[in-house]
């Protein structure tokens, strides 16, 4: 019996990925990654010219994406179906050898691996190499500290509803939003409400040779980017320690 060794590809740039899943994403006899149908996808793209030349890869493709509400029971039920599929065929796949699932920033960070390893646990040895989340990159790209001295982060799902988006936006310190995409509206819509919508920024494929930084004010309503993660910076004690230090 093989492994599933999941690693964790960091946010983009082939450079921030951790040795161990370099090693393993070279190495590897047999890969499997998540794209929408008819996409390339972003975890392959990222492995571009890493593979051995007679790898064998298996496209695990989502059957919904953003085609039908995210919350809707049809939605929860063609998702479940699908990681029980895939759970059930990397167990078959892994008899004799192992096989790299290729996951875009951390896997246990929002990844959707982890409904994989929930149903792959206990049945076949997993290994799980964790990588630099795609938040991290972004902040980074942006040259900018996310937080300072005691500031508290809070991380926003774009998907949750308006009223609690600006509830907990007003709550935070320093803020991140992550799953955008056609939430933008509604999120740009809740920053307002929240009197912090000018200090938002929109990171685009953060760390990738296309990225884009722009304020989030000055985005257009139709400019919906899927891979974007929105800012808000905190800024902790720093007033009061750059005060101290004239």
């Amino acid at each position: 019996m093989g492994r599933i060794i999941c690693a964790g590809l960091g946010p983009g740039d082939p450079d921030l990925m951790s040795r161990r899943a370099d090693r393993a994403v070279r190495g590897a006899t047999d890969i499997a990654y998540f794209r929408k149908k008819g996409r390339y996808g972003q975890a392959r793209r990222i492995v571009e010219g890493m593979l051995a030349d007679d790898v064998v890869e298996h496209a695990m493709e989502y059957p919904v994406t953003t085609e039908i509400p995210f919350n809707s029971p049809d939605y929860n039920r063609r998702l479940a179906e699908f990681y029980d599929q895939w759970a059930s065929r990397l167990i078959t796949l892994s008899q004799g050898r192992d096989v790299v699932v290729l996951c875009e920033g951390d896997p246990f960070f929002y990844g959707s691996f982890m409904h994989l390893y929930t149903r792959l646990r206990g049945q076949i040895e997993i290994e799980v190499i964790p990588g630099i989340t795609g938040m991290t990159g972004c902040w980074t790209a942006m040259g900018e500290p996310i937080t300072w001295g005691d500031d508290v982060m809070t991380v926003l799902m774009g998907s949750m509803g308006e009223d609690a988006l600006a509830q907990r936006m007003v709550a935070c310190d320093a803020l991140v939003v992550m799953k955008t995409g056609r939430n933008l509206p509604k999120v740009k819509r809740a920053l307002a409400r929240a009197g912090r919508l000018d200090e938002a920024w929109l990171v685009e494929r953060g760390t990738m040779p296309d990225q884009r930084i722009a304020r989030l004010a000055e985005v257009e309503e139709h400019d919906c980017p899927y891979f974007a993660i929105v800012l808000v910076h905190g800024h902790g004690r720093r007033p009061e320690i750059a005060q101290a230090a004239q």
